[in-house]
């Protein structure tokens, strides 16, 4: 054998070798690390992001989701499902939480279905007199109610019931609805109820809901078509201006473009998290209320990603059900029900395929997130690792290459819970989340000071819990250069954000900023790149 052929095999050997190591314990060796920016806001809404998104809703006030409370002006006390549902409706809470809450299922700009705390629906008792008020339904369609406003106060309303008639509170465990709802608004009015709103959602499904099928599509497709209204026409059919001009301006080819790959390419990033929702893979007809168009717009960012030389991880940011029951999960009201069944996490993982097999062959696609902060115990981990082992297996039918990222659970958790099962596959890599936000009695009161010492001891001392020698990659894919900390100048905002990117640079697959585009400016980080607050 000759030294060439010789050191050929043993260069094969080592190359060989090498790539065992790297892909033993479950981790391939990342060639770099990903320096993302999240594209937050763009196909999963978040009201919060981009309020304006909802300034043509008509009756805007009442979504899905948002939480009612009833105070009935003759009793002085509030509407309540005795029992958190089940069985009738009371008014004879002096004070209002869960029970007294009544979440807003809609139906149209001025009809509702009422979701109680053990999410029965409200309705009239049909079995009984037709006019008692019950919540026994544990599907919608036990009627539908509409909301009288009166009209100098807004807070005092009456509330029309299925049978045409308006609910009114005859005394604390009788309210019925039999009302003619024609007096003068006086506190002798049994039928008038002060009303208060105690939760509102802004997610997707309460902007395509809340414009209804003929109008969510042009708000947030790619393009009018010639077989849909045109801008004079929706003007002409009495459409609001604010919402006649949101026709023009549809939302995924406006909010993202190619030239914003342009500038993350050029700004020192290399990747973006692009949060999708489970609608997505039944594009261009998803169920309603979705729109299809989304799908459209993630090929667009593929292609831009291509271009530009910038790396795409999928995130299914909302599964069906909602894995959390917060708006960014498309949440209808409030609700976390994903997981609870098998056929349900078989759907989501469909959802994984199909993305998926979609992308293998993009050599922009670098990781599938299976799904982004499940939230315990609602999402139980026995159902999260069903699920994380088969969009794993779902993701490597397509690819062997794309690394699959599991995200922790929110709420009271191992932080190292996943282990047992990433640690044992290829290319796996954890994402946790760290913000110096969302925890009122530990940052509400920090310094500025205080938050950097946070960052350097207690976030450095959990990313080394989840970092291991023989464990999956870890990635920060969620953080902010924002705080509680009140009158900040510029030069602090500079060091809380150098302090998180030099210890998010230890983070073994990467880290991704959230996210691009704001209305809140540090929460952009395309805004605090152009006005130098963050340089990378």
């Amino acid at each position: 054998m000759s030294i060439y052929v010789s050191r050929q095999l043993l260069l094969c050997i080592f190359l060989f070798s090498s790539t065992l190591l790297s892909l033993s314990h479950g981790r391939f060796t990342p060639n770099f690390r990903v320096q993302a920016v999240n594209l937050g806001g763009w196909l999963v809404t978040e009201g919060w992001i981009k309020p304006s998104l909802f300034d043509g809703i008509p009756n805007k006030d009442f979504l899905d989701g948002t939480g009612l409370q009833f105070k009935s002006v003759t009793i002085g006390k509030y509407l309540c499902a005795e029992l958190g549902g089940g069985t009738i409706i009371v008014a004879n809470r002096t004070s209002a939480s869960g029970w007294e809450t009544f979440k807003v299922w809609r139906i149209n700009a001025t009809s509702f279905q009422f979701r109680v705390f053990n999410k029965q629906f409200v309705g009239l008792d049909a079995a009984g007199n037709g006019i008692d008020v019950v919540a026994v339904s544990n599907a919608p369609g036990s009627g539908t109610f509409e909301i009288i406003r009166k009209p100098d106060d807004l807070s005092r309303v009456r509330i029309k019931a299925p049978n045409g008639f308006f609910l009114q509170a005859k005394s604390e465990v009788l309210v019925t609805a039999n009302s003619k709802g024609d007096g003068a608004w006086g506190e002798d009015d049994p039928s008038v109820f002060e009303m208060t709103f105690s939760d509102r959602l802004h997610g997707e499904f309460q902007v395509t809901n809340g414009y209804g099928p003929e109008m969510a599509p042009h708000i947030m497709k790619l393009a009018l078509t010639s077989s849909t209204l045109s801008l004079e026409h929706l003007c002409l059919f009495g459409y609001p201006f604010s919402l006649c001009f949101h026709v023009v301006k549809e939302h995924w080819s406006t909010y993202i473009v190619e030239e914003d790959f342009k500038f993350i390419s050029s700004n020192g990033l290399n990747a973006v998290r692009i949060p999708v929702g489970w609608w997505i893979a039944s594009d261009p007809t998803p169920p309603k209320p979705y729109v299809g168009g989304s799908l459209q717009a993630l090929d667009n960012a593929f292609l831009w990603a291509q271009k530009y030389n910038i790396k795409v991880i999928i995130d299914l940011h909302a599964a069906a059900g909602s894995q959390n029951g917060f708006e960014h999960s498309s949440s209808r009201d409030g609700s976390q029900e994903w997981g609870q069944t098998d056929e349900n996490i078989q759907e989501t993982v469909a959802v994984i395929d199909f993305l998926t097999a979609r992308y293998a062959k993009s050599p922009s696609l670098y990781a599938v997130e299976l799904l982004n902060e499940p939230r315990s115990p609602g999402a139980t981990l026995e159902s999260v690792i069903k699920y994380y082992r088969d969009g794993y297996n779902a993701v490597r039918k397509h690819s062997s290459t794309a690394y699959v990222v599991m995200s922790n659970r929110l709420g009271p958790m191992d932080p190292k819970e996943l282990f047992p099962l990433a640690s044992g596959l290829q290319g796996t890599v954890i994402d946790v989340h760290y913000y110096n936000l969302f925890w009122p009695e530990v940052f509400d009161s920090m310094t500025v000071q205080q938050n950097i010492d946070f960052i350097n001891t207690n976030r450095s001392a959990q990313l080394n819990e989840v970092t291991t020698a023989n464990g999956p990659l870890t990635f920060v894919g969620e953080w902010v250069a924002e705080w509680q900390v009140k009158d900040a100048t510029k030069e602090d905002y500079q060091r809380f954000a150098a302090a998180q990117l030099k210890l998010w640079g230890r983070a073994t697959f990467g880290w991704a900023y959230w996210t691009l585009r704001n209305v809140n400016n540090h929460w952009s980080l395309e805004w605090m790149i152009k006005n130098g607050y963050i340089s990378l």
